[in-house]
């Protein structure tokens, strides 16, 4: 799992959000567009492509790109 394409599939749940916006330091809950469908995207797009299933709980307590990387990983 890398940051870069983690970054990548991570900005497709984003429909109006360009990916050079997006970089590990990026607060992505603080996209106009960001949502809790957003949210559902987010974490079915972790399980289809690295098979790690994330909670609510756990996109609550991240503010990052980065910081949602890590649990990922730390999950997988």
């Amino acid at each position: 799992m890398e940051i870069k394409d983690f970054i990548k599939n991570l900005a497709d749940q984003f429909d109006d959000v360009e990916l050079e916006e997006f970089a590990p330091e990026t607060k992505f809950k603080e996209f106009d567009e960001y949502s809790s469908l957003t949210a559902l995207s987010i974490i079915a797009m972790v399980d289809d492509e690295y098979g790690v299933t994330l909670k609510g709980d756990d996109l609550r307590q991240v503010s990052t790109v980065q910081e949602l990387f890590d649990i990922a990983k730390a999950k997988a």
